[in-house]
């Protein structure tokens, strides 16, 4: 094909709303190169004007690497969106605890005091970044067609579950304060319980936030050995605050009995799990 030819097919794909990506390696390829939306051009036997003209250069001239590098990025930009969703979800009733009561005017206004809020981002740190960065490639990620150009980040419908999420987590921590409010709980008690029942919505939080179609059950079964690690982890330090008295004199909570953290962690299941009927009824509508 003439440089003209390969050219108009380009740029004819791309009228027509396509995502175009073109591989070359000689100088009648450049202005094709240029023009589509990722050029490739072969590293070894490709030549300058080629590889000056794309936007990736595969070294070894072996195009089967180009769908193991779209898997990878596909996975990488997947598990950043699940890590920037979770942190929104989980923020949200974080600053809710602190600010609500104050704008209420409620008996306990300082429920958590610094201590608890850098133990919480001691937990969400990791879990983000680290946990999250290492779930493995969902199964349907190589079958979705390319995003289009003009797509933000996030689709309303994603951020606005991440809201959601964050305020469902919120409205089960007002829930849990009220009522301790009400039957004269100490302060002391009411943040233990509040404290208690915000780590277990989160150790649920990353557990549905794994994938946006499987559920929970499914995503018990794939494997991230960071993830029982880092709930492991979290379930010690809370067992510690609760029942071994240095830690819990820091933490200024007081023991409950397991009565009590059945009910926090019930609420906490309320809060969460009904993301896990979304996905179902999505899954029923897309199968």
């Amino acid at each position: 094909m003439l440089p003209e030819a390969k050219l108009k097919v380009i740029q004819a794909l791309k009228r027509i709303g396509e995502v175009v990506a073109m591989t070359g390696d000689g100088v009648n390829d450049g202005p094709a190169l240029k023009a589509a939306h990722i050029g490739v051009a072969m590293g070894k036997r490709g030549s300058e004007i080629a590889r000056q003209a794309a936007s990736l250069i595969l070294i070894d001239d072996d195009l089967g690497n180009m769908v193991t590098a779209i898997g990878l990025g596909r996975k990488i930009y997947t598990n950043l969106k699940k890590a920037i969703q979770y942190i929104i979800s989980i923020h949200i009733p974080l600053i809710s605890v602190v600010t609500i009561p104050l704008i209420l005017g409620w008996k306990y206004l300082n429920i958590f005091s610094p201590i608890h809020v850098i133990f919480l981002e001691l937990v969400m740190g990791p879990t983000c970044s680290i946990a999250f960065e290492n779930e493995p490639m969902e199964k349907d990620v190589m079958t979705q067609k390319p995003r289009k150009l003009s797509t933000t980040f996030f689709t309303w419908r994603e951020l606005s579950v991440s809201i959601v999420q964050g305020l469902a987590i919120t409205f089960g921590l007002m829930v849990v304060m009220y009522f301790s409010i009400d039957k004269g709980y100490t302060e002391p008690m009411t943040r233990t319980l509040v404290f208690s029942t915000l780590i277990f919505s989160n150790i649920l939080l990353t557990l549905t936030s794994r994938s946006k179609t499987d559920s929970l059950i499914t995503g018990l079964k794939t494997k991230n050995n960071l993830i029982p690690l880092m709930i492991g982890i979290t379930l010690v330090i809370l067992a510690l605050a609760l029942y071994f008295a240095p830690v819990r004199n820091l933490f200024q909570f007081v023991p409950i009995n397991s009565i009590d953290l059945v009910y926090c962690s019930l609420v906490a299941f309320v809060s969460v799990i009904w993301v896990e009927i979304v996905k179902f009824i999505r899954n029923k509508k897309s199968s």
